[in-house]
């Protein structure tokens, strides 16, 4: 078996690291989730989107109300225990949306959570890892931006009021989905002024998303990025980054250098700078409970209101 990419680790402790709960799972999911289906022409199988719809939603008086829309990576993280990776918890997206749309620090927003499968890596990486996976196929992560743009959000937008505004719409994720929803925000920003990028995968092409945004002519208007002190505190990451020629130690300064470069590369865009928020949280690492902690405030920020935010 290859090694697993240094940053995937967390989301793959089962052989698929997809798999659900072998065991019944009673669900944690808060308010209304809707999960469709549809066949992708670009990935050749069906896909799942789970559709959150926020309180109020459904009232008459709401029928011609657009909503702003957050897209998410790895979507069967999102809202639910049973459907979380193995070994992981869902971000809380549900739970925290709703409590700060009722603390009116956010408008009712909507989320859709776009599943991975289980080529996760292969198609949500738009460069190979050649550091810590350099004999994997080269992968078709830049398909991604199209995905999203052309299949998922037409299928969404025909059957929920989401938000036309790249203003008031999103795309976000954890881990490589981190990577992967940067690359789609750059790659389309006239759909995504906004992103919420947590603990990316900023190995991928040896740094080449920091090589991308370097001279990034536009990038989202707002873009939370997260990272942790310890990201790599995993079980049995020693001897792993060992063979590497790594220590942990390095290996967490760099993933901190690199995540403060991203963040005064995008901020330093050409056009329209953006507003970027970079939380570095000591002590906290490559897994959920760290991911969902930060959530909150990245979507108060995202979504909050304009001037709360300067």
């Amino acid at each position: 078996m290859r090694f697993v990419p240094l940053l995937g680790l967390a989301a793959q402790f089962a052989i698929s690291g997809l798999c659900l709960a072998q065991q019944p799972c009673k669900s944690t999911v808060v308010g209304d989730l809707r999960i469709s289906h549809f066949d992708s022409k670009i990935y050749g199988r069906s896909m799942t989107l789970r559709i959150w719809l926020p309180p109020g939603y459904g009232d008459s008086g709401n029928a011609a109300h657009k909503y702003p829309t957050l897209y998410l990576l790895d979507g069967q993280t999102a809202f639910d225990d049973c459907t979380a990776f193995p070994g992981e918890h869902e971000l809380q997206v549900d739970e925290t949306v709703t409590r700060l749309v009722e603390e009116h620090k956010i408008p009712p927003v909507i989320v859709v959570g776009i599943d991975s499968t289980e080529h996760r890596a292969f198609e949500y990486s738009p460069y190979k890892d050649t550091i810590t996976d350099a004999r994997a196929p080269e992968p078709i992560g830049k398909q991604l931006p199209s995905f999203v743009a052309d299949e998922v959000i037409p299928f969404v937008s025909s059957r929920y009021r989401v938000s036309d505004s790249a203003a008031e719409t999103g795309i976000g994720g954890t881990s490589l989905g981190g990577s992967a929803a940067l690359y789609a925000s750059l790659a389309r920003s006239d759909l995504f002024g906004l992103a919420l990028i947590q603990s990316p995968n900023l190995l991928l092409g040896n740094g080449q998303l920091l090589r991308d945004t370097a001279l990034v002519a536009r990038a989202p208007d707002r873009i939370v990025i997260g990272v942790g002190t310890t990201e790599l505190n995993l079980p049995g990451i020693d001897g792993y980054l060992a063979s590497l020629r790594l220590t942990r130690a390095e290996a967490e300064a760099g993933e901190v250098r690199m995540n403060r470069t991203l963040a005064s590369n995008l901020q330093a865009a050409f056009m329209k700078h953006s507003q970027v928020k970079l939380v570095v949280e000591p002590g906290a690492n490559h897994r959920s409970e760290s991911w969902a902690r930060r959530i909150p405030e990245a979507i108060s920020f995202l979504y909050g209101d304009a001037e709360a935010v300067q």
